[in-house]
């Protein structure tokens, strides 16, 4: 009866990690679709980041005000890992390059780097050993990433800026996945004490090199609002936190690998980027490679 009770529990929370994994690298898409429509405003990164992490720094503010600015029980390295790799300076980075970089490629170079690198910090740095399918799964995504990375590249459309800047920014990303794994904080603590801290580095970036929100018509603030800080800030911190704690950091971030395939077809409704036989056939590839990159195969195999 306790094994059953255990069983129960554990697919549960199973359960509940892939369901925010989704959520997350929906929410990532459509944040790559809203920040490139960005560039046809007034709106800067700066301008994004105060709304980005000012909504869910105010909505989570009784979190952090009792967890404190600086958590006791928490190594200041990792909350720093974790503010620079999911906050201030991840956010920068990314929508730098996003502003210059069409949507398609976006997911490529952001999201699809993000499984693969948290899984090489996963083996280097705490001695994961990802099983047969999750190594063949990890092929297939960059398999599937070669292939739009070609497509992209052919199209002259990307510069130096996408190739430095959204892998970087991939890389940060992953250290934030295995930090907040080892902190102990709830998906609520670590969302809370990113998005404060995030948001003060703004503030202050904001009174140095200035922000033209103000400017900026209602809707395309109202648009901003929705994306940025609802969901991305928000919800998209918080169902990230659980996919985390429930499945793992490198299993979490497996799922970041559906990002180019869900940004490749926002891309080509939204903002009339062409879809064809290569990104239908690279979109084939890497959800192939994100399930078995996420162990459910191997546990089957293994039930």
């Amino acid at each position: 009866m306790v094994a059953l009770v255990q069983d129960y529990k554990k697919s549960t929370s199973s359960g509940a990690g892939y369901a925010g994994a989704l959520v997350t690298v929906l929410i990532w898409a459509t944040w790559i679709i809203a920040t490139r429509h960005s560039t046809g405003t007034q709106l800067g990164t700066i301008d994004l980041g105060l709304i980005r992490y000012g909504v869910p720094a105010l909505v989570l503010s009784p979190v952090w005000l009792r967890t404190g600015l600086i958590p006791r029980n928490v190594p200041l390295i990792l909350l720093v890992i974790m503010v620079g790799g999911a906050g201030a300076l991840f956010f920068q980075f990314t929508t730098f390059a996003i502003h210059s970089t069409p949507a398609s490629a976006v997911g490529v170079l952001l999201g699809g780097s993000m499984p693969l690198a948290a899984a090489l910090i996963g083996v280097v740095l705490f001695g994961e050993r990802p099983d047969l399918f999750r190594s063949l799964g990890l092929a297939a995504i960059i398999g599937g990433l070669a292939i739009l990375l070609v497509r992209a590249v052919a199209g002259h459309e990307i510069t130096w800026i996408s190739f430095v800047f959204l892998p970087l920014g991939a890389l940060l990303w992953a250290g934030y996945t295995h930090a907040f794994r080892r902190s102990g904080l709830t998906a609520l603590e670590g969302g809370a004490l990113i998005a404060v801290w995030s948001f003060i580095i703004h503030i202050g970036l904001a009174l140095v090199f200035g922000t033209t929100i103000m400017t900026v018509p209602l809707g395309e603030i109202g648009l901003q609002f929705l994306s940025q800080g609802i969901l991305s800030g928000l919800a998209a911190m918080l169902a990230y936190g659980i996919a985390v704690r429930a499945l793992g950091g490198s299993q979490a971030a497996a799922f970041s690998a559906l990002t180019p395939v869900l940004a490749t077809f926002g891309g080509a409704i939204f903002l009339d980027e062409p879809v064809g036989v290569w990104e239908i056939s690279a979109a084939v590839m890497t959800g192939l490679g994100v399930a078995l990159s996420t162990g459910v195969l191997s546990h089957r195999l293994k039930g």
